[in-house]
């Protein structure tokens, strides 16, 4: 029973390892539903407006927004630990404020996220795989 439970934990590392590499559309879909369940929740506390979200393979960010209001996310906020993904999306939406990283841009973040720099330097160093 041992080892077919180590198999079992092996594929599902290889799989996971294997799905945060490859993208498809059900990640999109994934991350698009998960995304909306945040903002919905983070935004209840800051009733900000903006246009549209959109999920993309970015190579090298997790996140933006646009002056346009736009709210942009890469899918693999769907891989991150829900603290970090919960950072990422009140972090977006503090920048339809405040449209840079000032103290009146980090207070707004602070509503929400008290941990936020722990956070900020946790999402710097997670590698997007």
């Amino acid at each position: 029973r041992k080892n077919t439970e180590i198999g079992v934990f092996c594929c599902m590392r290889l799989l996971s390892k294997h799905m945060a590499i490859r993208f498809s559309e059900k990640h999109r879909e994934v991350a698009r539903e998960l995304v909306k369940e945040k903002i919905d929740y983070f935004n209840q506390f800051y009733r900000f407006t903006f246009n549209n979200v959109f999920i993309k393979q970015h190579k090298r960010r997790w996140g933006s927004c646009s002056s346009k209001k736009n709210l942009n996310f890469n899918y693999k906020v769907i891989f991150l630990p829900p603290a970090l993904s919960d950072y990422l999306i009140v972090h977006e939406l503090c920048h339809l404020q405040e449209m840079n990283h000032s103290e009146k841009f980090w207070t707004l973040v602070r509503k929400t996220i008290k941990n936020h720099k722990i956070l900020h330097k946790k999402l710097k160093k997670t590698i997007m795989g």
